[in-house]
């Protein structure tokens, strides 16, 4: 069995540093808001660029507590309007909804699957505030165009970078470009922790303040409680976890990259469309960092059928958009033929930094002998 995603094996690469690490933690008697915690937060700021870095509970804190900071400042209030792609991952759209703000879903590009510019500039109206890019799969999106538009609207941007770490434009890398950036580090991430973790970056030192305040239960100063917030902190073991694996990012991106140009280059079953042009020179390309190597097929579910027979393990990224989900049945019945054509076709192929060269070939040719899959 070709795994989808073998989380062991790539953690077993350091497994003697991250026992040594965590032992650290253990033996120094502190646990929360520590050297450790310090430490990951300025070497992950000096990773993306940036001046400041918030290590939070999750990915998704990450995201909602950005957006609360922004109400505490006074940037945001309640019914502003957030623009988004409707084909993200729940936690974009719920982190909108969290702060009561409105989330406008538009349909994204359809090669890159990310924001398209041209459909941001149609969605603004005078209640919206910020674009939510979310860098889906792992590629980045038109930052430089969306950084125009903010700045021609006076919007606030917030960049999803929950499965692109790494991923840059011109050596810019994504969580630098908008106001600020939001990080998940679950376990399946390229740059995974071993348990939930996230994190905030900005070059903003006063969101950076109340980010931090806000994850605190509200206190800047203990006991004194400035805000009504909530728990939300990286803890130090994640933290140490994260410090040993942030040394190996661009490695694994750089085996991953492998993988995705061998796909790309071996690929060849005409009723299967890939990710990127087959022109593109993938393991140079700085703007995908391989998070997901995503295909789109007619009949998905026999693909998946066939490549199961043949011992090979993928998964749908992802089958249901937020504005379908029951959770969100209040959203008005929106007309996105786009976004529902992805969330039909799309299919994950395995893709991990310790992926051997035969698996991949045996993806390729398993997919190249696949029948009955057709565009």
């Amino acid at each position: 069995m070709i795994k989808f995603l073998d989380l062991k094996a790539i953690n077993a690469q350091y497994r003697e540093e991250l026992i040594q690490a965590c032992t650290e933690v253990i033996d120094s008697g502190w646990y929360i808001r520590g050297s450790q915690v310090s430490k990951f937060e300025a070497n992950f700021a000096a990773y993306c660029g940036t001046t400041e870095c918030i290590g939070v509970a999750n990915g998704l804190d990450a995201l909602t507590l950005t957006l609360r900071a922004w109400k505490e400042m006074g940037k945001l209030q309640e019914g502003d309007e957030v623009i988004v792609q409707a084909n993200t991952y729940i936690a974009s759209v719920l982190a909108i909804t969290e702060n009561r703000l409105v989330p406008v879903l538009v349909e994204p590009d359809p090669d890159t699957f990310n924001l398209s510019p041209e459909n941001i500039e149609r969605a603004i109206t005078p209640k919206t505030k910020v674009i939510l890019p979310v860098h889906l799969y792992g590629q980045i999106s038109p930052m430089v165009e969306i950084m125009a538009i903010a700045k021609q609207h006076n919007l606030l941007v917030l960049e999803d970078c929950a499965q692109s770490h790494g991923a840059s434009i011109n050596g810019k890398k994504c969580g630098n470009w908008g106001d600020a950036g939001a990080f998940s580090f679950y376990p399946g991430k390229n740059l995974g922790a071993l348990g939930d973790a996230g994190a905030v970056t900005t070059n903003d030192s006063e969101l950076a303040d109340v980010i931090r305040a806000l994850g605190n239960y509200g206190s800047k100063e203990k006991y004194v409680n400035e805000y009504q917030g909530v728990n939300s902190r990286l803890d130090e073991i994640q933290a140490a976890m994260l410090n040993v694996k942030l040394k190996y990012l661009d490695h694994e991106i750089a085996a991953r990259r492998a993988v995705a140009a061998a796909y790309i280059k071996g690929i060849s079953n005409e009723r299967i469309k890939l990710p990127l042009s087959k022109d593109v020179d993938v393991q140079n390309y700085e703007g995908h960092v391989w998070h997901l190597f995503v295909i789109q097929t007619d009949n998905r579910d026999e693909l998946q059928r066939q490549l199961k027979d043949k011992g090979i393990e993928t998964l749908i990224h992802y089958p249901i958009p937020p504005h379908k989900q029951q959770a969100y049945s209040e959203i008005p019945n929106l007309d996105m033929p786009l976004t529902q054509a992805i969330h039909d076709s799309v299919v994950s192929l395995p893709i991990s930094p310790v992926q051997l060269s035969n698996e991949t070939t045996e993806v390729v040719d398993a997919l190249n002998s696949v029948a009955g899959v057709g565009l």
